[in-house]
């Protein structure tokens, strides 16, 4: 082989390795890449997501879990509206009854950085550009209102304002809109009261150390109705109280930052919204809006 043949074959060998080597390092196309990130139609398999455990879907909620949005505190039973949302998603999604494992996950883990040991969580939690930092949502599945709570006969219980509320002692649950509804909506001349659980603010009303406190419109009437029979709901706030923009306050479903499984659960709950199915269950599980008047 002359000198000139082994200096072709071997520039053509080099060529050839950095092409390799280029093509190795390359980055995915476009389209790869965003369906194993986003969770893209064309990964959203029926019964076999890339979910915690294989051929299982794993689903998050605080313990206690509360009526109306659950029943009994079994999230497991598919009973109360959050907990026949998660079976519907999951069917949705293509796991049966039998695949869903639950987990309890405190609220405050749950809207907050870090690892999760759910593949979605349901827990009356609102989506917020705040939270949305920190963790992922779907689509909203539920348009809530914030109410008020005051015990009957208490001179806040005629309040048909949000000034008539400025002098009250008003509580809230750590974390949540109704908090916020509290500070920037009626701007209390008392400082509000933060509780860590709905049960601890049901106690402090019970016990007049508190006027009156703040929760999602279902949740007060449930307390109003079962747990505490002496008190009243005596309105609730306009939609988009408790939003910057204004926009309803939507209920969301919650994943780790980043889940592969976003757009998945996004598009099940989409699918359960254009069927009729999430209004047809808010019917049958959640009491009807209207029979609380409006704070002006």
């Amino acid at each position: 082989m002359n000198a000139l043949l082994k200096t072709t074959r071997l520039l053509s060998a080099v060529a050839g390795a950095a092409v390799l080597a280029l093509a190795g390092c390359a980055p995915q196309s476009s389209s790869t890449a965003a369906s194993g990130a986003s969770g893209s139609a064309a990964s959203c398999t029926k019964g076999a997501l890339a979910t915690m455990a294989s051929g299982k879907l794993t689903v998050g909620t605080d313990n206690p879990a509360y009526t109306p949005w659950f029943d009994n505190n079994d999230p497991s039973d598919g009973k109360g509206f959050e907990s026949a949302v998660a079976y519907a998603v999951a069917q949705q999604l293509g796991y049966a009854k039998g695949k869903v494992d639950w987990t309890v996950a405190p609220f405050n883990n749950v809207i907050t950085p870090g690892q999760k040991k759910f593949d979605f969580d349901v827990n009356e939690v609102s989506i917020t550009d705040e939270r949305k930092q920190a963790v992922d949502f779907s689509t909203g599945y539920y348009d809530v209102r914030q109410a008020v709570i005051t015990l009957k006969g208490s001179k806040f219980a005629g309040a048909t304002t949000v000034a008539g509320l400025k002098g009250a002692k008003i509580g809230a649950q750590v974390g949540t809109t109704g908090l916020t509804v509290v500070q920037k909506v009626i701007a209390p001349t008392t400082q509000p009261s933060v509780y860590d659980t709905t049960d601890l603010l049901t106690s402090a009303l019970k016990d007049h150390q508190i006027d009156a406190f703040v929760v999602d419109l279902p949740t007060a009437f449930y307390i109003t109705s079962e747990e505490l029979p002496n008190a009243t709901v005596t309105g609730q706030f306009p939609s988009g109280a408790a939003t910057s923009d204004g926009k309803p306050e939507q209920f969301g479903l919650v994943l780790p930052k980043g889940s592969a499984l976003t757009s998945c659960v996004s598009q099940a709950v989409e699918a359960l919204q254009a069927n009729g199915t999430l209004t047809a269950l808010a019917k049958q599980w959640l009491p009807a809006s209207d029979t609380a008047p409006v704070l002006k």
